[in-house]
């Protein structure tokens, strides 16, 4: 389960609609999100963005060191960009960019491991998550694992 204290109302409404519209799968939200009327939708999302979350942790903190570079620097030689370049040097991310500081270290590991069977569905030129795809094609376990470690303790 992700944690949405503190995120971009727009990433959660897009979010949201893409469950509704099973362009991201999971059954579970799909019936939660698919009742919610525009108002609640919008409502929910300004709430999550008003909250300042404290990070948990809970990622190996022996791979935080890796973590950080790739989300500062990238992977050049495996072309993956650096992660700040769309989530912004604290990690808070923007409009459509999802907040990554202080996510749940399982959450973001199994989102990167399965990212392109669970978002992206469907093709619709309105998800911006489809970007992700070919990055988390070209991460290894253990360089997701890191990202994940260094993105839970970040504030």
């Amino acid at each position: 389960m992700p944690r949405l204290a503190g995120q971009q109302p727009k990433y959660i409404e897009n979010q949201l609609r893409a469950f509704i519209e099973r362009r991201r799968v999971n059954p579970v939200m799909f019936n939660v999100a698919h009742v919610l009327s525009p108002a609640t939708l919008a409502a929910l999302s300004e709430h999550f963005r008003n909250l300042n979350p404290e990070p948990i942790g809970g990622g190996p903190r022996d791979h935080i060191a890796l973590g950080k570079t790739i989300f500062e620097q990238g992977l050049p030689e495996s072309n993956v960009p650096a992660c700040s370049a769309c989530h912004g040097p604290e990690a808070k991310g923007h409009e459509e960019i999802p907040r990554l500081a202080g996510q749940l270290f399982p959450y973001t590991l199994k989102a990167l491991s399965y990212w392109g069977k669970e978002r992206g569905v469907g093709g619709s030129r309105d998800d911006t998550s489809a970007i992700m795809v070919p990055t988390t094609h070209n991460l290894t376990h253990e360089q997701m694992s890191a990202i994940a470690a260094y993105l839970s303790y970040m504030k």
